[in-house]
């Protein structure tokens, strides 16, 4: 619809025809779960436009239940089948084309086990209805549903089981990965794992469903779950039937290849949405990426080359959140899992701040990472995950990225600061600070995955923190010297190279600093406590940490 839209307000004397096979046309496909959670209450608040008003508006000649079965590339037709009447008769069509847009989306993926045909997805509006009423329906004797396996614990999986968990289901999410949100790195995803096991969500990792019974789920390890409905959320796969039966050029994961202008390898076709191929920003390379914001900026440069006009899809970063249960997880670009899998040498750097000024009411933290290029510094992504104020930091770093800075330029970005809504030295620059010390060799410092290696190696720890803080939870082993006492205590620090950590990592680099000058070999643990206890928290000495430190106590 973006692409058909454009096109006419491009041109008011063309002929354009749109085929839908479903039943609705430009609805809000992102609001899906939220109306399955009764958040948005009115089903009609999805449909954002009508075959009648697209009709009305853009003189739009659109057609549901119309499903396109066949390309004829050299008679520029396409072969059209339209379900009419309540008794599913249909009839044929070819239309003509002088240029032909594809937009098929993609398709769920099912996992290829026994009873998988119970499962639901959630794609579109149809979906949703279906949903909706197994939550009324599928439980013991017609009644409501008591309980839901969702597979997959990536970004709709989760907004999936929140909501059912919201209708008051209770709910099991599985996720083969080793934890939730796996585009996220495993300490940034760890907080929502934590928040929505907090609610009552049992959160399975590492498995996935073996087989499928009327009201259970078993899964790999062999434990079986309640499972009055199942919603498979395990990703998507390129609907691109249509383009290899007409003999357009797909790659090895079956998404339709595009040039700059989104066209096809036939020069009258072009292709956008989830089942046409993007270029990663990052490195370049071909991606899939299914977000909404990519497909409607690459509908409007189809229209735009099919006008003639001069259009190039601009390369995919990838920044996609997700709210869950009052927190906000973000990403943007890659995640240093994803860096490193490709070979790159990366700095990583993990703040903990307040979404604003610590001293105006309400502030509460926030965790953000990013993941930069050693040596050149370049932004290669980033994440983040708190309740509130993560959105507009990952957003900030989007467009940094777009623009080329590096990592240490992030401290010179202006934002806009009052205390309600932001700190003088705002989250964003407080990245970009961290980074320059690191990049430029002022304070190496050491990855919370890293920290046994090194520890295995001879390096001692030393924890800069309170005694109180020490007492509510430490790494097992550290040496407990408070930052203030550092100087007078040098001699009650062990032989050999050290690891100074804190609760978020400003203490160990005020530690660190202290040491190099004294010299002593020593790096600091990157995020502090707070990033390394996030993951390996279960082997903490002590009960959980307290409450965040107030901006700068860290």
């Amino acid at each position: 619809m973006s692409a058909a839209t454009r096109l006419r307000r491009l041109d008011e004397s063309a002929a354009i025809t749109v085929v839908e096979r479903g039943e609705h046309v430009s609805f809000a496909g992102c609001g899906l779960p939220y109306y399955v959670g009764g958040v948005i209450a009115e089903r009609d608040d999805l449909l954002l436009q009508t075959p009648a008003s697209l009709a009305a508006r853009f003189a739009l000649d659109v057609r549901v239940r119309t499903e396109a079965t066949a390309i004829d590339r050299a008679a520029r037709t396409v072969r059209v089948r339209t379900t009419t009447g309540p008794a599913g008769a249909t009839a044929e069509e070819d239309l003509p084309y002088d240029a032909l847009v594809l937009a098929p989306g993609a398709r769920p993926v099912l996992p290829p086990v026994s009873g998988m045909e119970r499962a639901l997805t959630l794609r579109d509006v149809a979906d949703a209805d279906a949903l909706v009423g197994a939550v009324a329906t599928a439980g013991p004797d017609g009644g409501p549903a008591r309980s839901a396996v969702v597979l997959g614990a990536g970004f709709i999986g989760v907004e999936t089981a929140e909501n059912l968990h919201r209708r008051g289901l209770a709910v099991t999410l599985v996720e083969l990965a080793d934890h939730v949100l796996p585009p996220l790195d495993p300490e940034m995803a760890a907080p929502v794992a934590a928040r929505l096991r907090e609610a009552g969500v049992e959160v399975r990792t590492g498995v996935t469903v073996a087989e499928l019974g009327p009201r259970e789920a078993v899964l790999t390890d062999g434990a079986a779950v309640a499972a009055d409905l199942v919603v498979a959320a395990v990703g998507v796969r390129p609907d691109t039937a249509l383009a290899r039966a007409a003999g357009l050029e797909v790659d090895e994961r079956g998404g339709i290849v595009v040039g700059p202008d989104q066209r096809t390898s036939d020069p009258a076709i072009w292709a956008a949405g989830d089942a046409a191929v993007k270029t990663g920003a990052i490195d370049g390379a071909p991606a899939h990426i299914a977000l909404a914001q990519t497909a409607n900026r690459h509908g409007r440069v189809v229209a735009d080359s099919i006008m003639g006009r001069r259009a190039a899809a601009a390369p995919a970063i990838g920044t996609a959140i997700v709210g869950v249960l009052g927190l906000q997880a973000a990403m943007t670009g890659w995640s240093e899992r994803r860096a490193r899998a490709a070979g790159l040498d990366v700095v990583c750097v993990h703040v903990h701040p307040a979404d604003h000024a610590s001293y105006y009411p309400g502030a509460r933290a926030m965790s953000l990472k990013l993941v930069a290029e050693a040596g050149t510094g370049r932004i290669l992504g980033a994440q983040g995950v708190g309740p509130s104020g993560v959105d507009k930091r990952i957003d900030v770093i989007s467009v940094a990225i777009r623009g080329g800075l590096r990592a240490p330029d992030l401290a010179d970005l202006e934002t806009a600061y009052a205390p309600p809504f932001g700190a003088a030295k705002d989250p964003v620059a407080m990245l970009g600070l961290v980074a320059d010390n690191v990049l430029s060799g002022l304070t190496p410092t050491l990855q919370w995955h890293e920290l046994d290696a090194a520890r295995a190696a001879g390096a001692g720890l030393v924890d800069v923190r309170t005694p109180a803080e020490y007492a509510r939870g430490h790494i097992p082993g550290a040496l407990n010297i408070p930052v203030d006492q550092l100087r007078g205590r040098l001699d009650a620090l062990p032989d050999g190279p050290l690891i100074v950590s804190c609760q978020v990592g400003l203490r160990g680099h005020v530690a660190a600093r202290l040491l190099l000058q004294h010299g002593r070999e020593v790096r600091n643990l990157d995020g502090g406590y707070r990033t390394w206890s996030a993951v390996r928290g279960a082997g903490a000495v002590g009960p959980e940490p307290g409450p965040a430190p107030a901006a700068g106590e860290g």
